[in-house]
């Protein structure tokens, strides 16, 4: 039952990523299938998509599609586990399965979002992800936050799937105002 559940979603969502042409119009359409999956199921993860690590959150790979436009990944977060400040260079939705995911967002106030230096950030809001929450974000402007889970909290899982294989993204530094694009690791299932 949990793999044919997850299944319908990996298929529905290529379906509708490639029907839709605007990354704004994909999410739209995408977030009420990762809130029924997530409300409906709860289930529907496989122990592989729960491993962890202590040093850092884990990216546990569920889907890669043959050509790397759509890939959905489970992530587990330990308490005060983080991400660094990033963006995504893509469309994403994101579904809250287990505990509370805190994000933290920064707005650019540089003109010139193609440059790697020069770039003004400044904090910007928080938001509370309880279980059951779905959130998304599109490109370009693209969304800039740190996300995890204080110390104080439970572990949280999420599911993120992305407009791409995310394989890379940019990382900034809020102070020195530049950013790098780096290599990520997942643990592929």
């Amino acid at each position: 039952m949990p793999k044919s559940v997850l299944n319908w979603f990996i298929d529905h969502a290529t379906e509708l990523s490639r029907q839709e042409s605007s990354p704004c119009d994909c999410v739209a359409a995408l977030a009420p299938f990762m809130m029924e999956l997530i409300g409906n199921a709860p289930d529907f993860l496989e122990p592989e998509h729960y491993r962890s690590d202590a040093a850092h959150y884990s990216r546990n790979l569920i889907y890669r599609s043959g050509n790397d436009d759509l890939s959905l990944y489970a992530l587990v977060w330990m308490p005060g586990q983080w991400t660094p400040v990033h963006d995504h260079g893509s469309w994403g939705v994101v579904g809250i399965v287990e505990g509370v995911l805190e994000e933290r967002s920064y707005v650019c106030l540089s003109v010139d979002r193609t440059r790697d230096e020069g770039i003004e950030l400044v904090r910007g809001g928080i938001i509370l992800l309880p279980a059951g929450a779905v959130t998304s974000f599109v490109p370009n402007p693209d969304h800039i936050h740190i996300t995890g889970v204080p110390a104080e909290r439970k572990r949280a899982v999420s599911l993120h799937l992305y407009g791409r294989m995310m394989s890379d993204f940019h990382l900034y530094d809020v102070e020195a105002g530049t950013r790098q694009l780096v290599a990520l690791e997942h643990n592929a299932s």
